[in-house]
């Protein structure tokens, strides 16, 4: 992630800053004070408690480095407001055309760091994502994956 782009919405990014905000004023606190009970009891080369707290500490140490590599490098994904094509960002409506009994979904495409299928939001790096990118309200594209199969766009909004 040295130099990668990090493509984010405002959304991704405004969750990352309080994420690393949690991290930093609560998690860190906690673990701090993990760390000095745990000290207080004693013989630290078989103290659990210790251990353990040492090692939260480490996640939250990575985790903060993480995100501070991610908003470093991030390249805000921005809403074009109303788009021919589906782009970045964009929420597209297919139907599914192998079945027979498909209902409407809709996607937000998203950078690979904000992913989350259940809420409806996919990597732009995904097989749909791919597919739809660039194409129009009413056409048919095909999702390139082991057995192919066929999307109509019904609408794009942002």
């Amino acid at each position: 992630m040295d130099n990668e782009q990090i493509l984010l919405t405002r959304e991704g990014i405004e969750k990352l800053k309080a994420e690393r905000e949690h991290l930093v004023n609560v998690d860190r606190v906690e673990n701090r004070e993990a760390l000095v009970l745990a000290r207080s009891q004693g013989d630290l080369s078989e103290n659990a408690d210790y251990d353990a707290a040492r090692d939260e500490q480490a996640r939250i140490e990575a985790r903060i480095k993480e995100i501070d590599a991610m908003l470093l490098h991030a390249t805000v994904i921005e809403d074009e407001g109303d788009s021919d094509t589906v782009k970045l960002g964009s929420v597209v409506t297919i139907l599914d055309l192998s079945e027979p009994d498909a209902e409407e979904e809709a996607y937000r495409i998203v950078g690979s760091t904000e992913t989350d299928p259940l809420n409806g939001k996919i990597s732009n790096e995904s097989p749909l994502a791919k597919a739809v990118l660039d194409h129009r309200v009413g056409e048919t594209v095909t999702v390139g994956v082991a057995v192919p199969y066929d999307v109509k766009i019904t609408k794009i909004s942002a």
